[in-house]
């Protein structure tokens, strides 16, 4: 009989090796990378390089993720990647594959390793500014890999948190790319950021959004549970801020100042009282004409269906 149930035992340890964590078991320690580490670290880039990434002691170091269909430098060139360097912040820029196109599970890998490179350089946590989609990202990040949550503060600009009716459209037509699908608003990698905590980890999450963003609609979809979502019209009504024009804004700027240089996450009341009268941030120049893809669904080579969720993220 103890034979017998040694068997037994040995055989369903083995079945559970053999399937992996189920359901109901978080994953053990990081989710398994599909790209080489090396071909991560290639994709991120500090400004004044790597080897002078070291902390300065006085700012923690930015990560700036970018948006759907445009480049690192097309979404953050002509606004924080200089501005924020001119105030003294380390800051560094993470470049995914295919311009964000393909399967966002992938892309948020290119995030978690960067956030971990930056960490152990410096010695200090990492805060991350995203786009658009560039938004998704980190957040994946920080939910399936241990390793990159030496966050401190987690900001997303206009990001389409809950999904978008823009990308349902998209789908339910010829079919769109795959992050687009995946930015539906029945899209399982939504579900899968939506379960369990949408704002895990001790982390500052600030998310800023607009009544004017022609992308994220309704525009209320972006609310994270749990985080500091300030919609842009509750400082400044009918401001005219739209999905692009929101990482140009000088509103938008300002809760991003204060996310990055006061405790916690940003907050409107800190804000000076004529922060309405001035339109863009300063030292911002104009975007270029590329940054119309980030709210353009009908780019790159359309699929049928969205990617699998990853073991991992499965329920």
């Amino acid at each position: 009989m103890k034979r017998f149930a040694i068997a037994a035992l040995s055989a369903l340890l083995g079945a559970a090796l053999v399937a992996g964590p189920s359901a109901a078991q978080a994953w053990p320690g990081d989710a398994p990378l599909s790209v080489p580490k090396s071909k991560l670290d290639r994709a991120l880039a500090c400004r004044g390089g790597m080897d002078r990434l070291n902390g300065n002691g006085k700012k923690q170091p930015v990560l700036l993720v970018h948006g759907t269909g445009v480049t690192r430098r097309q979404n953050w060139g002509w606004n924080y990647w200089d501005v924020l360097h001119q105030r003294g912040f380390e800051v560094c820029w993470v470049q995914l594959p295919g311009r964000a196109l393909g399967d966002a599970q992938k892309s948020s890998e290119y995030v978690a390793r960067a956030v971990t490179v930056i960490h152990r350089r410096t010695d200090e946590k990492v805060d991350v500014l995203g786009h658009s989609q560039g938004g998704l990202e980190p957040r994946w990040a920080i939910k399936w890999f241990p390793s990159a949550r030496h966050v401190a503060d987690y900001i997303g600009l206009a990001s389409p948190n809950h999904g978008t009716v823009v990308a349902d459209t998209a789908a339910e037509g010829d079919g769109c790319f795959p992050a687009c699908w995946q930015m539906r608003r029945v899209a399982e990698f939504i579900g899968a950021l939506k379960r369990g905590e949408e704002t895990p980890g001790p982390i500052h999450y600030t998310n800023v959004y607009t009544d004017s963003d022609q992308l994220v609609q309704p525009s209320g979809t972006s609310e994270l549970a749990g985080g500091s979502n300030i919609r842009i019209q509750d400082i400044c009504p009918a401001r005219p801020v739209d999905h692009v024009g929101i990482v140009g804004d000088y509103v938008t700027f300002k809760l991003v100042m204060d996310a990055l240089t006061q405790p916690g996450p940003a907050r409107p009341r800190r804000l000076p009282a004529t922060v309405c009268a001035s339109g863009s941030m300063p030292g911002a120049g104009a975007p270029p004409p590329e940054t119309a893809n980030l709210a353009d669904f009908s780019q790159g080579q359309p699929t049928d269906h969205e990617p699998p969720l990853k073991p991992y993220a499965q329920p």
